[in-house]
């Protein structure tokens, strides 16, 4: 990346070339020092820039600074020994990489393409491994200046990793994280570090919630989701119209949400489910070595020290489709989510269809339904289940304005909204189910994940142009021993659509650890097999609506629709029939009654699946 593979250290250059002229020496120091400015004004221009909207023009403000950034890293490598004799200190090469990856990132962040992750992730490691950071010399004093930019590079590298999913990375970075907190505490007595605490709770905290459920990536793997037995069969299916899938808009907002950054649990696993799992091995097998300037070889596989905006093209594995191109949006006021959702509406290319993801509580100041407190304790007989249901469902609902009718529960007018705000109460706060009927002008994919999602079924029918496809969630989730829950580890439904097998064992408290490595895996082919012969039945049937015959052949809408269709049965299953109103997920419009909940095709898998955890006791099979 700079020439300094063998470790040297670069300010003992300045002893080997006594010869060199002071004046080179200055001259390349200024040189250096007006690039660094220029490549940070530019900088300046793309770092807040908006993460949607306006492909061309932010694409091409990104390839300037990439430009400025090349030329002043081929010139800090082309004139290290004299900027080192001039007085250029590791750390300000560490910040131009650390700038670098930044840029990756958030341009990674605008596209969704994970070259872009990965050549982020590429400049941080060697950050780290060389040390950029650290004193060069044992007696020089310590800068707090300097390590505000440390932690700051530690912060960036570990939401990298931790998108990337280098589990190892992660720990070994928050051990040498608190470290440095712990260090800086200690030199730096005046100075208050209680955010920096609070950054390593939240990625503590963050981690410690998928521990012991990270059975197969959330991202799209070819040789997992990719069913061969179906394929015939959804290349062959051609509705009238097929749409397809570029833009997503994905945000969160809940109280005491587990996040890191501004990247919400909820929001990253969605994040995860939307994206191709990059081929690492495709970028190994481009490894190009070329001489440094000390004559020494250098690798430039994949990802590395040369910095050109076109360069991770080149790297880009042409049998892997494109990203769909995600906004993500953390807590967000209602008028900016509503300016974001027209601008991608605004740019959808013809065609396409945008999904639009929502989590949030459908009350002011509650926390997320699926982290509210459920009373009782698991049992074994039904009997006490159907009890300790009733009466969690009760206490839940006691907060929450109701009027009968025909003897059903409905929600009053005024609590039809999801909650965006910190605090108290306020219309301005309210995303109202009439905010997004504008926006049904274009084809349109709803989630909306709430305790007060049902608010949004008078969406259906009331469109103003494309009928919009609507998946959403139960009004409260579901448990088989509820008080053994972690009352922290984000939507239940959201952990269905992004990892099934793993929201059905946290379901029923079972946690996957390596001993169960061979009972995972055979649950997997169970999985697999159902969701196969779904697919077939799917692209078989003559009953689809067009709502959903439209976008069954993208492989991403396809599998959250598979998704759906595994969780509505396992719940309607395992909740009393008589609480059912609560426990399930809707679809609007329907889908084909060959895949309904109790359908033989659904019922069956789900029936095996629980046998081989050896859970079906648990489940209401019976009274099918």
């Amino acid at each position: 990346m700079d020439g300094e593979l063998n470790n040297k250290n670069p300010l003992s250059v300045s002893l080997q070339h006594p010869s060199m002229s002071d004046d080179n020496d200055e001259h390349a120091l200024q040189t250096f020092r007006a690039l660094v400015e220029s490549s940070d004004r530019k900088f300046a221009k793309v770092r807040d820039a908006p993460t949607y909207g306006h492909r061309v023009s932010q694409g091409h403000l990104f390839q300037k600074v990439f430009k400025a950034y090349t030329r002043l890293w081929k010139f800090q490598q082309d004139n290290r020994a004299k900027l080192v004799r001039s007085g250029l200190n590791r750390w300000e090469i560490g910040e131009i990489a650390s700038r670098i990856g930044q840029l990756y990132f958030s341009q990674y962040m605008r596209t969704s393409e994970c070259r872009f992750l990965i050549e982020a992730y590429v400049f941080y490691e060697a950050i780290l491994s060389r040390r950029y950071f650290q004193d060069s010399e044992a007696s020089s004093p310590k800068d707090l200046g300097v390590r505000s930019k440390e932690l700051r590079f530690y912060a960036r590298f570990l939401l990298v990793s931790l998108i990337l999913n280098r589990v190892d990375t992660v720990k070994h970075l928050m051990d040498q994280f608190v470290a440095l907190i712990d260090d800086c505490r200690s030199n730096f007595r005046e100075t208050n570090f209680k955010e920096w605490k609070q950054v390593v709770q939240e990625i503590a905290r963050f981690t410690k919630v998928d521990k012991g459920f990270s059975v197969r990536p959330m991202r799209y793997c070819a040789t997992i989701d990719t069913h061969r037995a179906s394929l015939p069969y959804v290349a062959r299916f051609h509705a009238k119209r097929v749409l397809k899938f570029h833009d997503a808009l994905l945000t969160s907002y809940h109280r005491n949400e587990v996040k890191f950054a501004e990247l919400t649990l909820d929001t990253y696993r969605m994040i995860q489910c939307l994206e191709w799992e990059p081929d690492v091995s495709f970028l190994q097998r481009h490894a190009v070595i070329k001489p440094n300037e000390n004559g020494e070889l250098m690798d430039h596989s994949g990802a590395s020290g040369i910095i050109d905006f076109n360069l991770a093209a080149d790297m880009t594995d042409p049998t892997m489709p494109p990203n769909p191109r995600k906004a993500t949006l953390y807590r967000p006021t209602i008028t900016h989510f509503m300016a974001v959702m027209a601008t991608i509406c605004e740019e959808l290319l013809p065609d396409s269809v945008v999904l639009v993801y929502l989590s949030a509580s459908g009350k002011a100041g509650l926390a997320n339904v699926s982290q509210m407190e459920n009373s009782g304790s698991g049992v074994s007989s039904k009997y006490s289940r159907r009890k300790v249901f009733s009466q969690a469902s009760h206490e839940q609902n006691s907060g929450i304005s109701e009027s009968l009718s025909n003897g059903k529960s409905v929600l009053s007018c005024d609590d039809n909204y999801l909650w965006f705000g910190p605090k108290g109460k306020g219309g301005s706060n309210n995303l109202y189910p009439g905010d997004l009927i504008p926006f049904t002008r274009k084809p349109l994919f709803l989630i909306v994940d709430s305790d007060n999602s049902h608010a949004f079924k008078v969406l259906h029918g009331a469109e103003r142009g494309e009928m919009a496809a609507l998946f959403l969630s139960p009004l409260r989730p579901l448990f088989k021993n509820p008080s053994d829950v972690n009352l922290h580890n984000g939507s239940q439904f959201t952990f269905f659509l992004t990892s099934p097998l793993s929201a059905f064992c946290q379901m029923i408290g079972l946690s996957p650890n390596e001993a169960d490595t061979v009972v995972y895996s055979e649950a997997e082919n169970i999985l697999t097999n159902a969701f196969t012969e779904w697919e077939i039945i799917l692209c078989s049937t003559t009953s689809m609506h067009l709502v959903w015959a439209q976008m069954i052949s993208d492989p991403f809408l396809r599998r959250l629709i598979l998704r759906f269709i595994f969780c509505r049965s396992v719940v309607s299953f395992l909740c009393p029939p008589e609480e059912s109103e609560q426990y399930l997920p809707l679809c609007l419009p329907n889908l084909p009654n060959s895949v309904a909940p109790k359908s033989e095709a659904v019922r069956s898998a789900v029936m095996q699946l629980a046998g081989h955890f050896d859970v079906a006791d648990s489940f209401y099979f019976t009274d099918a």
